[in-house]
């Protein structure tokens, strides 16, 4: 079993994740692209087969203690219908002490990252729900699925197409669900925008324009580590613009061509600082797509049809979305608390035996196409997907 004890030190110290609240405060200020709301069919039409499963909570345990968890997942789950914080797993015992004592945890239910996988004699827990640096994700998914347990896994899915096969393979063969943290997908203004694009209000899609950054902080932050990270903005934040553009277009991409620059290239040794790329889907539309660590004030997308346009400026941020059309009208959904409709939609699939439209599959569409970006990057050329 891989060691990955000082990574571990690293996910729940404050150090590279808490501190790092340049990212966190970011998102939140801005505003969008979330999962909070449920998918416009599926909005207020959760009618459970039978009575017990509208009572059904299903018990989640919160793999990694750092600032996503503390302040979004653990409230968010004060939300929730069908889901409810059952355990945590944090190799910090300062945390384990503090997260007992606020949320009124047993000690049964409260496991380090070497005791892990005992997790599968507990039957409070049905849900891991995977919230470490993103090349930890594999280790702890398959782990969790071969414990007898659901899995939810932050985005980025993984460091690479072929570890996001590996845990869709380990959760079918154990029988379990999986499904991506990609809140963007039931967040209520861009199930709006969906809308918009598949309806055709505004004609046939031609264009799409997004991007999303920030000026990332602390250069010590596992963030900027290649092999906790995978990659720089474009894994953490331009994977936001990706998947707006994929939502939008509702195909996938077929040629990419992307190009890199780097002003500090100590900071960013390992991992990109700042990438433009373009993309063509089978039916012609073109995307264009931005992210940076470099600096802040991108968090959009407009999507530009032969009739008109529709647009979201903040597009990404946990709040405060909101966007507007060639027709002067406002896209301002409710706000709603993303992560608690997240997980409660993951619960009513588990629950009703169906499959999450933000499944495995859906993760890994993702890193094929960030591959493809970094590829055509190298090589300086375009490359088919």
């Amino acid at each position: 079993m891989t060691n990955v004890s000082d990574n571990r030190i690293m996910k729940d110290n404050p150090s590279p994740l808490e501190k790092s609240t340049d990212r966190r405060g970011f998102i939140q200020k801005a505003g969008t692209l979330a999962a909070g709301a449920v998918v416009a069919g599926e909005t207020g039409l959760w009618a459970p087969r039978v009575q017990s499963q509208e009572k059904k909570k299903l018990g989640y345990a919160l793999v990694g203690l750092g600032g996503l968890s503390t302040n979004q997942i653990a409230p968010g789950l004060e939300k929730t219908e069908h889901s409810r914080l059952a355990g945590i797993v944090s190799g910090t015992p300062s945390k384990i002490e503090k997260w007992k004592a606020k949320y009124n945890l047993p000690a049964r239910n409260c496991y380090n990252y070497d005791n892990y996988d005992q997790i599968a004699t507990n039957p409070d827990i049905d849900v891991i729900y995977v919230v470490l640096p993103n090349g930890m994700h594999p280790e702890y998914t398959i782990r969790g699925a071969k414990a007898g347990k659901h899995v939810l896994c932050e985005k980025p899915m993984a460091n690479s197409a072929s570890d996001c096969q590996a845990m869709i393979n380990a959760c079918k063969d154990a029988g379990k669900k999986l499904a991506i943290g990609y809140r963007c997908q039931f967040e209520p203004n861009n199930i709006e925008c969906m809308r918009l694009a598949r309806e055709k209000v505004f004609g046939d899609l031609k264009m799409i324009d997004a991007g999303f950054g920030f000026r990332i902080g602390n250069p010590d932050q596992w963030r900027l580590k290649a092999d906790l990270a995978g990659g720089g903005a474009l894994m953490d934040v331009g994977i936001y613009a990706l998947q707006a553009c994929r939502f939008l277009a509702g195909e996938e991409p077929v040629e990419i061509s992307a190009q890199e620059t780097k002003t500090d290239p100590m900071k960013f040794a390992e991992v990109d600082e700042s990438i433009v790329w373009t993309m063509k889907f089978p039916s012609g539309v073109l995307a264009y797509c931005s992210t940076t660590y470099n600096f802040s004030g991108i968090n959009r997308f407009s999507a530009h049809c032969d009739k008109g346009w529709f647009s979201l400026d903040p597009a990404y941020s946990y709040g405060g979305i909101k966007g507007r059309t060639s027709k002067g009208d406002v896209i301002e959904k409710p706000v709603i608390d993303q992560f608690a409709n997240e997980m409660d939609n993951f619960s009513k699939c588990i629950l009703e035996g169906r499959e999450s439209q933000v499944s495995g599959e859906e993760g890994m569409r993702d890193l094929k196409v960030i591959e493809a970006i970094y590829r055509s990057i190298r090589t300086g050329r375009t490359v088919k997907v």
